[in-house]
């Protein structure tokens, strides 16, 4: 259909209105969760910080009934567990560190004396793309051109290893250490707070339970597993050791009396 020439002009000026007005919608946000290594951390020391002081106030409990006893002994364990579990953190990111670092090298090394095997381990992961050999030529001329890039690319691609962070051994050891003194700290605060052992034992169930089960969605939700299902698996974890633990107690204290 023709147009009068006055209506064709303001049909094509709105059309070029169209074209050039700016985006209205906003950036495209990825919505993916990066587990970091911090969030790791709190999750170790908080899973042992609830589950292993409940397990020993359940199972004190069930030997004796003076609740003090429980809150030295839970108290002792706190600053025990605390420190082993942190510097077992410490340990842990120490070995990745000097691991990295001598995996680094070695591949510094590779690319400059084996040359030819770097390059078709780089053919290789492109590979697995379903990338062809012609089209990632291009990408190796390029990499060779700048062997720090080349070594990162084989850290990452062919290796599976990120660099840590700096301090990274000394942050995980007080994370580690912190989340299970938090932790801790919950099942122990009804016996601080009530001298009957028996009614202390009943709140810090429940109120540990509840703990677990917070934790447990939070990871859930954090790591995308589903809240109801980490919850419950928590749950069940924290609650079977401290089971286990108050019937052992029970049976040890009543066959030696």
């Amino acid at each position: 259909m023709l147009l009068p020439p006055a209506q064709s002009l303001h049909y094509t000026t709105q059309m070029h209105e169209v074209a050039h007005a700016p985006h209205t919608h906003g950036p495209h946000i990825e919505g993916h969760f990066e587990s970091s290594e911090v969030v790791r951390d709190i999750v170790i020391g908080l899973s042992d910080g609830l589950t292993v002081p409940f397990a020993l106030a359940a199972g004190l409990s069930g030997a004796v009934a003076s609740s003090r006893i429980v809150v030295l002994a839970g108290l002792a364990e706190i600053a025990a567990g605390s420190i082993a579990m942190g510097l077992g953190g410490y340990l842990a990111a120490r070995g990745d560190a000097e691991h990295y670092i001598s995996e680094r090298r070695r591949e510094e090394r590779e690319i400059v004396e084996r040359t030819r095997d770097e390059e078709e381990e780089i053919y290789e992961i492109f590979e697995h793309y379903d990338v062809d050999r012609a089209s990632a030529t291009p990408v190796l001329n390029a990499l060779k051109q700048n062997p720090t890039a080349w070594v990162d690319f084989m850290m990452r691609f062919e290796l599976g290893l990120e660099e840590p962070a700096r301090n990274r051994a000394h942050r995980s050891a007080l994370t580690i250490a912190i989340s299970y003194i938090a932790g801790g700290l919950i099942p122990l605060l009804p016996y601080m707070l009530v001298p009957d052992n028996l009614t202390a034992l009943k709140l810090s169930v429940v109120i540990t339970l509840v703990a677990l089960a917070i934790f447990g969605a939070l990871k859930g939700r954090l790591v995308g597993t589903g809240w109801l299902r980490s919850a419950l698996q928590t749950v069940l974890i924290g609650g079977a050791a401290a089971a286990v633990a108050y019937t052992l107690a029970r049976l040890l204290n009543s066959s030696s009396s």
